[in-house]
């Protein structure tokens, strides 16, 4: 992964297994700068980020998408078996992937300056995924929320980027159903009501 992705350098890496579980830990070097949240991935209220930071982030997630890999973070059955169930719709087939993050939220991004942290699912995912759920934990903050969709508009209001998005959406609908984000569980189904034009299942 290019330089030009922030991230922590990765300092070593053990595997072991058993015969029923395979883990690996990794060492990343220390980071001193603090997270834009702490304790929790969403914002409750709007952030004061300069230009220079959503410029950044822009470069970055660019560079990341071109990382070859064959780790796989979002796969089509999870989208076929689940998408009826959280959205009230047909799966869709995800046409386009890119390499992204696939946990990026507020608790893993820093101010100035930007670095991404937490890399332990990054992979293949489909395009408009990680956007859709950076977008997601920012809708109790309507104007970070609408500076996303400014910033990244040209990938949210594409055809394949709203499929990643819905993707990002029905995953944060099943994570809702076991009573995670409580408070954001409401502004996620209006979200994804408003791309699907079909009222989310009650759980």
């Amino acid at each position: 992964m290019p330089r030009s992705v922030p991230r922590p350098r990765l300092r070593g890496v053990l595997d072991w297994t058993s015969p029923d579980v395979a883990c690996r830990a990794e060492l990343t070097e220390y980071v001193s700068v603090p997270p834009v949240t702490s304790g929790t991935p969403a914002l409750d209220q709007d952030v004061a980020l300069p230009d220079s930071c959503w410029s950044e982030l822009k470069s970055a997630l660019g560079a990341l998408a071109t990382v070859p890999t064959d780790r796989e973070s979002v796969r089509q059955n999870w989208v076929d078996r689940n998408f009826r169930r959280f959205l009230g719709i047909d799966p869709v087939r995800i046409r386009e992937t890119a390499t992204g993050h696939a946990d990026l939220h507020w608790a893993n991004l820093t101010r100035a300056p930007l670095i991404i942290l937490d890399w332990e699912n990054w992979g293949r995912l489909p395009v408009g995924y990680d956007l859709g759920l950076l977008h997601a934990y920012s809708l109790a903050a309507p104007a970070t929320a609408a500076r996303i969709r400014r910033e990244f508009a040209h990938v949210l209001d594409t055809d394949v980027g709203r499929t990643g998005e819905l993707v990002a959406l029905a995953q944060l609908l099943q994570a809702c159903s076991r009573g995670v984000h409580p408070t954001l569980a409401p502004l996620i189904a209006r979200r994804a009501q408003a791309l699907t034009h079909t009222p989310v299942p009650t759980p």
